[in-house]
């Protein structure tokens, strides 16, 4: 009988394995059992002969409501009153998905501000000048 590598599946810092299997493996991580945040999967392979190899891979948990807020960013320097929107929206589970509150609204970004100008600009000056074309052909 052939040997083959063992896979031992570590989740964070655990001192014991999720999963000892033998190579090749497919299996499913079941994220609902985490808390979210970031964490990280540890795979170690061991082969026939002993030899060791280890696979560090980073990934962050996402379960719970997902929360947009809109009028402040990141490390923003402020001052003053500051409009601010939050909205926190779940997304149901893997048969049903939530309709209500999993769109969040925001304003009008200002380039569409800056289109509508040019665009009326533009309107008036061919507007203008289309008909002075036609005063002289007449």
């Amino acid at each position: 009988m052939e040997e083959r590598s063992k896979i031992y599946i570590f989740i964070d810092q655990e001192n014991q394995p999720v999963a000892e299997l033998v190579a090749p493996v497919n299996f499913e991580l079941d994220t609902t059992k985490l808390v979210d945040g970031k964490h990280t999967l540890k795979i170690i392979s061991k082969d026939p002969t002993g030899k060791e190899g280890i696979r560090l891979v980073p990934f962050e948990v996402r379960n719970g409501p997902a929360i947009s807020i809109e009028g402040i960013k990141e490390n923003a320097v402020v001052d003053g009153v500051i409009p601010i929107m939050v909205n926190a929206y779940g997304k149901g589970d893997q048969k049903n998905f939530m309709i209500v509150g999993s769109e969040t609204p925001q304003s009008i970004p200002f380039w569409i501000f800056v289109l509508l100008i040019v665009f009326a600009a533009w309107a008036v000056y061919y507007h203008f000048t289309s008909s002075s074309v036609q005063l002289f052909t007449n």
